[in-house]
């Protein structure tokens, strides 16, 4: 069975395949294959290539981005996974220096400590082989998928937040549930890609909530641009993702009293109660 990182030997990196991304748990994963070729109206339209100057090795580089303001939001799933027309933004959020081996998240890439540097030189690009003449026009979900492992080994190297590191796995999950998504019914082995797609995605909810969950108890807010109350909400629908059914209505009830919670997250917390208060009924089963 793959690991949350599997992969990373591509680059050089295959000593951090097996990183605990939180100190205490082995993950483990099933690994997903059979891409199929995905629906596009004209991605590259949204894309431009933008200039960066990595604060590690100060080299200059150029990777994929997403104009401002061009792709139309279309709405959100429970767990606020955006959807965006003619483009998955989240394929996009990656800054990765093609010498040194550093990526982030966008909202993290220039938010790195000296000591955080050193880490990253003498664990990621002591070892990193790159791809400084990268011509790709966009990137496939598979290729967001290896960005988004290298980011979770360099959030790992530099000891990131439990938050950070949380909201990484979030955005993996949302990917592969993405890439699944267009999968092409008539693809061979399609339930067996599927199932493991659903399994995959589900390990990285698992880490995303346990971080989140360690993040609450320890960090300040805002915590990856969201307030108290969108992260409570994220862990809560997680959470009954899972049938943690106590974590769950707690963090619903707090919302839903809450004095600074916005009218609509309190709306999106009833909501969430009742789908609570449904499941619950459902796993009890009928009443004899």
């Amino acid at each position: 069975m793959a690991g949350l990182l599997d992969g990373l030997e591509q680059f050089g990196l295959g000593n951090l395949q097996n990183a605990n991304v939180f100190e205490d748990k082995t993950k483990k994963e099933d690994s997903s294959t059979g891409e199929a070729t995905p629906i596009v109206i004209k991605e590259e339209d949204f894309l431009l290539d933008k200039s960066y100057a990595c604060p590690i090795c100060d080299a200059e580089f150029k990777c994929k981005a997403v104009k401002t303001g061009k792709a139309k939001l279309l709405g959100t799933d429970l767990d606020l996974r955006p959807r965006h027309e003619g483009i998955d933004m989240l394929k996009y959020d990656v800054i990765l220096c093609p010498y040194c081996g550093y990526a982030a998240l966008t909202r993290y890439y220039k938010s790195v400590t000296s000591s955080q540097g050193k880490k990253i030189k003498e664990v990621i690009s002591k070892s990193f082989i790159g791809k400084p003449n990268d011509e790709r026009v966009l990137y496939t979900y598979d290729d967001a998928m290896e960005r988004h492992k290298l980011t979770l080994a360099n959030a790992i190297v530099k000891q990131a937040k439990s938050s950070e590191k949380a909201y990484i796995c979030l955005k993996m999950a949302w990917l592969i549930r993405g890439k699944a998504e267009l999968m092409n019914e008539n693809t061979p082995n399609y339930a067996q890609l599927k199932k493991e797609a659903s399994d995959q995605e589900d390990e990285y909810l698992r880490n995303a909530l346990e971080g989140f969950i360690a993040a609450r108890q320890s960090e300040d807010y805002p915590m990856c641009g969201m307030d108290e109350e969108t992260v409570d909400y994220l862990i809560a629908v997680t959470a009954l993702h899972f049938d943690q059914f106590d974590v769950a209505s707690k963090l619903v009830s707090t919302i839903i009293v809450s004095n600074t919670a916005s009218p609509r997250m309190k709306d999106k917390a009833r909501e969430l109660k009742e789908m609570i208060i449904k499941r619950i009924k459902e796993k009890k089963g009928p009443e004899k």
